[in-house]
């Protein structure tokens, strides 16, 4: 939290090389601060924090309409084309104690690629993967993006087909985290509205969870 007049959300994207991370967190932000584009490598190596300019018009707090600044964690992908899991965990753990130690985290957003399907030893390593950077309560701080949703729509899935249609390790995921997700258009996320479409949904996420946030601990660095 930030002033009376104004809020602050701190959140992290996490998930495997190309699907979407950098790009999401510039989608969230307004801005292009993370790199994003199509490789045969890994392109994000190392952690970086955006801030978003102040947003308006996204929450109200007992009548009266709050800034909103958004804080956005972008991290290197596992499985790494070059990093090891051990080099990806120690970068990622020791970032979060830096840049939200003192606050902690609102929410872990988990990034999948809506038209990829996920893959039970993908979703074991993923989820221990998590459990390992956040502790034993990662589902209460964790919310799933599902990237590229266009192209499920292009394939004639609507959200509710597409869901209808997932695969049970999917399914079981989006239990695990109490269904908190959300389906990102790639090619309207740049969009004002989507954008703040986007910030609702996930304020209602922190909403639904008391406002509380995840301690982290600093590191040991």
């Amino acid at each position: 939290m930030a002033g009376s007049n104004e809020m602050t959300i701190n959140l992290v994207v996490l998930g495997r090389t190309q699907s979407g991370k950098s790009a999401a967190g510039n989608s969230l932000l307004g801005s292009s601060d993370f790199k994003s584009y199509l490789s045969p490598r890994s392109v994000t190596t190392c952690c970086s924090l955006g801030r978003s300019c102040c947003i308006l018009g996204i929450i109200r707090r007992n009548g009266c309409e709050l800034a909103l600044h958004v804080r956005v964690l972008d991290t290197p992908g596992y499985p790494h084309s070059t990093l090891s899991k051990e080099q990806v965990t120690d970068t990622v753990s020791s970032a979060l104690a830096h840049h939200f130690g003192e606050e902690g985290l609102h929410l872990a957003l988990l990034v999948l690629r809506a038209d990829l399907p996920l893959c039970p030893d993908e979703s074991y390593h993923t989820i221990q993967f998590i459990q390992e950077l956040l502790g034993p309560t990662w589902n209460d701080f964790t919310a799933v993006l599902l990237t590229h949703a266009d192209k499920a729509e292009e394939a004639g899935f609507s959200e509710e087909a597409y869901l209808h249609s997932a695969s049970s390790t999917l399914l079981s995921l989006l239990s695990s985290v109490q269904h908190k997700y959300i389906f990102l258009d790639n090619q309207k996320s740049i969009i004002k509205e989507e954008r703040a479409t986007v910030l609702r949904k996930l304020l209602n996420f922190i909403k639904q969870n008391n406002y509380q946030m995840l301690p982290l601990k600093h590191s040991k660095a």
